[in-house]
């Protein structure tokens, strides 16, 4: 299962003309690996409801890097970026809820926070749901969907959804393969919710 995407990657796919002033701050202090500093900057983001620097600042909280690990907070975090329909928060909570970190396990509610950032494009939500439709965890084995949603993935580069892909691939007979494919052709991201 993947790991909580840290805010790093989230800087480096926003860029840093994102946003100016302190979060750009906070960015640079991470790329620095002054988290501390970081999350100084991003708490008052944060608490101002700018749904990335709870995002960022839920990771620090999750990795324990420049403040204390806390699970709980993270948790608190990631929902309110999720709840403003932040994709990768929305992921980063799923993912809490699958393996029960900070909130009690709910596979109910990981597949719906991992449904929601899949559905605006979120590589390691379509990822992680694909694993729990491979697994059959919290839902019904699906190995066609589970294809789909780790093909959309793995069409962005991530190369552990291409991995994945193959594995998966191996074990469909011919019409699930051809299904899968048509799904994921015909698959179009949605707005955030």
């Amino acid at each position: 299962m993947r790991r909580l995407v840290a805010f790093a990657l989230i800087a480096l796919l926003l860029g840093d003309a994102a946003f100016a002033g302190p979060y750009e701050d906070a960015i640079a202090a991470a790329r620095r690996g002054d988290y501390g500093t970081a999350a100084q900057l991003w708490k008052p983001l944060a608490d101002n409801g700018m749904a990335e620097a709870q995002n960022n600042l839920g990771s620090l909280y999750a990795r324990g890097a420049g403040v204390k690990q806390d699970d709980v907070e993270a948790a608190r975090l990631y929902r309110a970026a999720a709840e403003q329909g932040l994709g990768e928060a929305q992921s980063n909570i799923g993912y809490l809820y699958e393996i029960g970190a900070g909130v009690p396990q709910d596979l109910n509610a990981a597949l719906m926070w991992y449904r929601r950032g899949a559905d605006q494009d979120n590589t390691n939500a379509q990822f992680n749901l694909a694993g729990l439709y491979y697994r059959g965890k919290g839902v019904k084995q699906d190995f066609t969907l589970a294809y789909m949603w780790v093909s959309l993935a793995a069409a962005k580069g991530d190369a552990e959804a291409i991995r994945n892909r193959s594995l998966m691939g191996a074990q469909m007979t011919p019409a699930q393969l051809a299904e899968a494919q048509r799904l994921a052709r015909e698959w179009k991201p949605t707005p955030p919710r």
